[in-house]
């Protein structure tokens, strides 16, 4: 008798397992052996669990696990980020579906904060609970928000002494401008992608009227902003007027001709306009030469309506209709020389999709270059290190060619900066308006806090400490920075290196002193099982939860289909999702997920995701379910007394030394593949014993001795199937936590445990003394050969695995011989045998196997029918016959032109089809 029910279904315990787990307690950093800390990269409030989501997830999870079955003091530091465009989005979206008529601009910087925090409260934590349905075992009562009051501090802090340090300044640069969200972005956070566009020659006429120069542009509407036009100082054509001034169309403005060695001479006309204030190769140009800066666009990319200094006509247009206006004009003026279709890299925010605008603004920056030096010293010197190495040179480039860093952001939702302005527009950093009035002596003076926040990548590069109360290091108490800094591993995806890995190591070497963590071990991009991205456009989104709970096709459908930028895509998509999907997605469980992602972890840049992997790894799991019902139906029910203690097994059966030895070599390699981040290995090496040596091989092998007449060996044989079984679901529990713990709770009480797996000891290389069992592993190897061989001629043959044979054996060695004798009660039972023989002279019409240097033949007769089997190997023959003769045929005609490898190619034909004629010859013969 057996507690576990018949058959594997997860939805009727994973959850409710999880639930306990959390509730006990278990989760919280505990043993005493040393520090394991891993922090989460903290997924944006908006978001939901997506498949790299549950990539990354698993892995860590796994790690955690891990090492908290080791005795480690785990913590899993767990939280989630602002996201403060992206949040800005959510929330102003939803105004506009709420059809009100309320905007952001319109409720107002507080009113409309107060929005976002009611969002953040009702749906900012989806995320967080479908990280509990995958089994994250972080330490949820320690997660941080970016915007929790500890945290917030932290970043004021940290702000505050980079500016003292004078690290942090404020400073008029060109900056990329998001003309939507109306916010500068970083460098990373555009996206450049080659599109159609045009290239328009206009001629700037010579103000002396001795004739113009022809500039060719992809931005006309820019040169209302143009300063100067530019030729190469050794460009003989333009030599002469270096100096001289031209007239920029469309306005009054005069403007120098200069010379700079940044001037491509063979493309276009080697003449170009220069906009130091919308190019920001224009703007190093304006910079060496002292140009004015003329910004001639709004923050929503519309022309200035205040300037004189612009046709009134172009005034209030946007950027594209002006272009069109001032194309129009150019060409009405005969100064439209040339327009020729141009491909172009176009930059476009990688949130709101817009255009991005180079914009002069005031903003706030990190002064960058020191603190890139060090970040690379600490890499290079190996005190943080990349997992697979190659990474470095990612983190090498980028370090190597930094600019400094804009953190300012003109949003309302995040950090608000902490600095505050006079009349005079003189700027003071503080923690506060008390502390900058104090520090300053400013008394009653009026002061206005700067209104733009700080970039979210700003706070997340001190995510290492703020989440840990620094500055005041003891704000955690005794689990504090002892445990959480450095942490010993950071998993995340390539594409943030330089987002968040660098600038974290940068930030916290600056703060506090210390690295953030000893090893980054990079993950690759989930790709679809076609090697394609997954995005919403391509319809080929897998939601993690879908494949956990299932999903019928229909509701599958539908949230493909909804919110797409193109809604004509819509029929494209569904016909795909229901040609791929017409039953939807079946309900697969965490642990077949978990156990799919783990084994496609290798190293590498790409995953390509199959779904019928994690079917392939439901039925594992199905698998170990039912090898699990046997052992318990074996050794006794629920009720029944212990029938084995905790220690290792003194093994008494060959097949118990084989299993135990083969446990003790698949510890070892499980530990090893953990220390290496080689979870693919790692899942290979746990199912190959788990399915193969486990379920299939010991619990066959174990059934002669359960079934036999030695009581000792059949208890015996009882106590390692019960403690192997243990193991082997304590060395699978980091990647399939739930399914293990439900089977292990069963388990436990056999061996006169309880609690929970998750704190149970990991198995270690050594628990089982193997040293004395290389012969038994060795015997068992050639039982199972034995035992394959047969099985195979049955399966071959068709016969009923009820039906007796017999089997004759010839030749081999004196091992085999003993063998045979010393495994004859095990061959008949597991191979159905009604006699075992030694053959002597040729065998009669029998069905062959070699096994080593041991031949073995079963009989036909009373298996078969022999003269349909006759038939049957004389039809092969002429098949086979006729193939060898044609691969004969085109040897012979090969002449000295034909290519060695396709020579090469044929004569394996001929060698394979040469050897199946003769085993085909031959056991024709013997019938």
């Amino acid at each position: 008798m057996t507690t576990l029910a018949p058959g594997y279904d997860p939805k009727s315990f994973e959850s409710r397992l999880y639930a306990q787990w959390e509730s006990s307690g278990a989760f919280a950093p505990s043993g005493d052996g040393p520090a394991y800390t891993i922090l989460l990269p903290p997924p944006n409030v908006t978001g939901t669990l997506h498949m790299g989501h549950a990539f990354q997830h698993t892995l860590m999870d796994a790690l955690v696990r891990y090492h908290r079955m080791r005795g480690y003091r785990t913590l899993w530091q767990m939280g989630t980020d602002h996201a403060g465009i992206a949040t800005e989005m959510v929330v102003s979206r939803n105004l506009a579906l709420e059809g009100k008529g309320e905007t952001r601009d319109s409720l107002g910087r507080e009113k409309f904060i107060e929005k976002v925090w009611e969002w953040k409260q009702q749906s900012g934590d989806t995320i967080e609970r479908q990280m509990r349905r995958l089994g994250a075992s972080g330490d949820w009562s320690r997660s941080v928000f970016t915007m929790d009051p500890m945290a917030s501090d932290a970043i004021v802090e940290a702000f505050v002494r980079l500016h003292e340090q004078g690290l942090i300044y404020r400073g008029q640069r060109l900056v990329n401008w998001d003309p939507v969200l109306k916010t500068a972005i970083s460098d990373l956070e555009v996206a450049s992608e080659e599109e159609n566009g045009f290239l328009w020659s206009i001629a700037y006429p010579l103000n002396d009227g001795s004739g113009s120069l022809v500039v060719a542009t992809t931005r006309p509407e820019t040169m209302l902003g143009d300063t100067a036009v530019m030729v190469h100082p050794e460009d003989e054509r333009y030599a002469h007027l270096i100096g001289k001034t031209v007239r920029l169309p469309l306005t009054n403005r005069e403007i120098p001709v200069i010379a700079d060695d940044y001037v491509d001479r063979e493309f276009g006309t080697g003449v170009v306009k220069v906009t130091p204030a919308h190019d920001f190769n224009d703007y190093a140009v304006g910079q060496r030469h002292g140009l004015p800066m003329i910004n001639i666009f709004t923050d929503e990319a519309k022309v200035i309506a205040t300037r004189d200094d612009i046709p009134e006509k172009y005034r209030g247009l946007d950027r594209f209709d002006a272009r069109k206006l001032i194309v129009a004009d150019l060409e009405a003026a005969g100064l439209l020389v040339e327009i020729k279709p141009h491909r172009l890299q176009v930059p476009r925010g990688d949130r709101s999709g817009q255009v991005i605008e180079p914009f002069l603004t005031d903003q706030w920056f990190v002064k960058m270059d020191d603190l890139a030096k060090r970040g690379l010293e600490l890499v290079e010197s190996g005190e943080v290190k990349f997992v697979p190495p190659n990474w470095i040179n990612t983190y090498r480039h980028w370090l190597e060619n930094i600019q400094d860093w804009t953190i300012s952001r003109q949003l309302w939702w995040g950090h608000r900066i902490p600095a505050w302005f006079d009349d005079a527009g003189n700027s003071y950093v503080g923690r506060n308006e008390a502390e900058v009035r104090a520090t300053h002596n400013l008394g009653d003076i009026a002061l206005r806090q700067d209104a733009d926040v700080l970039e979210t990548w700003f706070s997340s590069a001190m995510f290492p400490f703020s989440t840990q109360g620094w500055p005041n290091e003891d704000a955690m108490g005794e689990l504090g920075f002892d445990i959480a800094l450095p942490t010993s591993v950071l998993v995340t995806g390539f594409d943030i290196i330089f987002f968040w890995v660098a600038r974290m190591i940068m930030m916290t070497d600056k703060l506090v002193g210390r690295v953030p963590f000893r090893d980054v071990y990079i993950t690759g991009l989930v790709r679809d099982a076609h090697g394609q991205k997954m995005s919403k456009s391509k319809g080929n989104v897998l939601d993690p939860l879908d494949i956990i709970d299932g999903i019928s096709a229909d509701a599958l459908v539908a949230k493909r289909t909804s919110g797409l930028m193109k809604p004509q895509d819509a029929p494209k998509i569904e016909k795909a999702t229901r040609k791929e999907f017409p039953e939807g997605i079946n309900a697969h469980g965490a642990d077949a997920l978990r156990f799919t992602m783990a084994a496609l972890a290798g190293p590498g840049r790409d995953i390509k995701f199959d779904l019928a992997r994690a079917e392939g790894y439901k039925n594992f799991c199905n698998k170990l379910w039912n090898a699990t019902r046997f052992v318990l139906m074996n050794v006794g029910g629920a009720s029944a007394p212990t029938v084995a203690a905790e220690a290792a097994p003194t093994a008494k059966t060959d097949a118990e030394k084989w299993i135990l030895a083969q446990l003790d070599r698949t510890t070892a390699e499980a530990a090893q593949h953990f220390s290496e981040y080689r979870f693919d290995l790692l899942a290979q090496t746990l199912y190959e014993f788990a399915w193969n040596q486990f379920c299939d091989w010991f619990v066959e092998l174990a059934k002669p001795a359960l079934n036999g007449d030695d009581a000792e060996a059949a208890d015996s044989t009882r106590h390692t199937l019960l403690y192997v079984l243990d193991a082997l679901l304590r060395l699978l529990h980091p990647l399939i936590p739930f399914v293990t713990e439900e089977l292990w709770q069963s388990v436990a009480p056999k061996l006169g445990k309880s609690g929970s797996i998750m704190l149970q000891p990991y198995p270690q290389p050594g628990d089982v003394d193997a040293s004395g069992y290389a012969q038994a592993d060795a015997d068992i190897e050639w039982l199972k050969a034995m035992v394959s061989a047969v099985r195979r001629i049955r399966s071959e043959l068709g016969v009923s695995p009820a039906k007796q044979v017999s089997l004759l054996v010839r030749g081999g060695n004196a091992d085999d011989a003993a063998r045979i004798a010393r495994f004859d009660a095990q061959l008949r039972f597991l191979c159905r045998l009604e006699r075992i023989e030694t053959l002597v002279g040729e065998p009669p019409a029998a069905a062959p196997a070699v096994v080593g240097e041991l031949q073995l033949f079963v009989p036909l007769e009373g298996l078969v029918d022999l003269d349909a089997e006759r038939a049957r190997l004389d039809k092969e023959i002429a098949k086979i016959s006729a193939e060898k003769d044609k691969s004969e045929a085109k040897l012979a005609k090969f002449g000295a032109g034909v290519p060695a490898a396709v020579v090469e190619q044929e004569r394996a034909r001929l060698a394979d089809w040469s050897s199946k004629l003769e085993a085909l010859t031959a056991q024709r013969a013997r019938m």
